[in-house]
């Protein structure tokens, strides 16, 4: 086993505003797929603009408390792309964790209990979502970066025609 391959884990990530949101999960759970979607929804506007991070193996390092993420140096800037392989995409070299994604999580529920919603890596305390392979990660992760207390979208937005401002901005869909 190579350096390379033993300073390394077997997640994705990207970086979604000024946070990463770092996808674990078993072989062929959709760590890729849902990477992707991340940079489509950012794309669109339904969330933060979003960039690979890196894609099925990233370093994993703290810095100042917080939990720092970088791509394996051997698959920077690819991404796999389910039905057209390996392709290259804009990457940022380094980001730092601010949500953990856990596909098919055995404790998905629909009322999450507290003691779930959170995780410890390298000693850092981080919000969790744990997603059952029933349900289509994307929304639940959208949800958690517009609605949480403190995130951007806590507050109403410019185009917020009910002033709530805990929903998705509209996009050229819904205009």
């Amino acid at each position: 086993m190579t350096d390379e391959a033993r300073g390394t884990v077997h997640a994705s990530a990207v970086l979604v505003g000024d946070r990463a949101v770092l996808i674990r999960g078993p072989s062929g759970s959709g760590k890729s797929r849902l990477a992707f979607d991340l940079i489509l929804a950012g794309r669109s506007g339904q969330i933060p603009p979003a960039v690979l991070v890196g894609d099925d193996r990233v370093h994993l390092d703290t810095s100042g408390g917080k939990l720092l993420v970088r791509p394996a140096a051997t698959l920077t800037g690819l991404i796999e792309i389910f039905g057209l392989g390996i392709r290259q995409t804009e990457y940022v070299p380094e980001a730092f964790v601010g949500l953990v994604v856990d596909l098919a999580a055995a404790d998905a529920e629909r009322m999450p209990a507290a003691e779930s919603l959170t995780t410890k890596i390298n000693g850092v305390e981080l919000p969790r979502l744990p997603v059952n392979l029933r349900n289509s990660p994307l929304p639940l992760i959208a949800a958690a970066l517009t609605t949480t207390p403190g995130s951007p979208s806590g507050l109403p937005s410019a185009d917020c025609r009910k002033g709530i401002g805990n929903h998705i901005r509209p996009t050229i869909a819904t205009e």
